[in-house]
């Protein structure tokens, strides 16, 4: 029979995990591992202690979001998303699709709104900016995929609407699979225009603003 986690042991999770989440939440700390370590070290948690899982901090994020973020939080998430629908217009050439916190409604005033963008060629979004006089910034990103290898994603920065975009490049047939998710390891849950236009029907705005000339 397996051994259960103690009681204390579990308390003691769930304590960073809303730590965890509050620092995410008001200090704009994006990386789950660095969040939990300065919430165990905060509360004085012995470093034994097992930390909590991405997808509890995550979940105690939801929760805090619900408890204090108000009208003002909703009002980003939504803002965040038209741009992210105006840059998805603009970037229609590449069949953008949208990831992360702005898609699952976790994102808050510190979160990069994340689109996937595909092209056979990996310098075609950096000359389609260029062409188009597009400020742009550029960054390599490690991940641990699906079998455990490291692989780095390019990454192509740029602004809309006063927001950062980050277009992570999908290069060539291994695009079509999802890199994983950085709360649960799974592929990520991706939306093209019209699912995204979807949620922000569903928030009672269709009309983002235009951000591209």
């Amino acid at each position: 029979m397996g051994s259960r986690q103690p009681p204390k042991n579990n308390r003691i999770r769930l304590e960073i995990a809303a730590e965890a989440a509050r620092i995410m939440a008001t200090e704009g700390q994006r990386g789950f591992l660095a969040a939990k370590e300065k919430a165990a070290s905060r509360l004085g948690a012995s470093s034994r202690t097992s930390l909590p899982s991405n997808s509890e901090v995550e979940q105690a994020l939801r929760e805090w979001q619900f408890l204090y973020g108000g009208e003002s939080l909703r009002q980003t998430l939504l803002e965040l998303r038209e741009a992210a629908l105006s840059a998805m217009h603009f970037l229609a050439p590449f069949r953008p699709k949208l990831v992360g916190p702005v898609l699952e409604g976790t994102a808050d005033e510190f979160s990069r709104i994340s689109l996937h963008v595909f092209a056979d060629d990996p310098d075609a979004v950096v000359r389609f900016l260029m062409e188009r006089h597009v400020p742009f910034t550029q960054e390599v990103r490690r991940i641990r995929w699906h079998d455990g290898s490291g692989r780095d994603l390019e990454i192509v920065v740029i602004e809309g609407g006063g927001h950062a975009i980050e277009l992570i490049q999908m290069i060539g047939p291994d695009a079509r699979q999802a890199p994983p998710s950085p709360v649960d390891g799974r592929g990520q849950r991706r939306a093209g225009v019209a699912e995204v236009e979807r949620l922000l029907a569903d928030s009672g705005s269709v009309h983002p603003d235009e951000l591209w000339s």
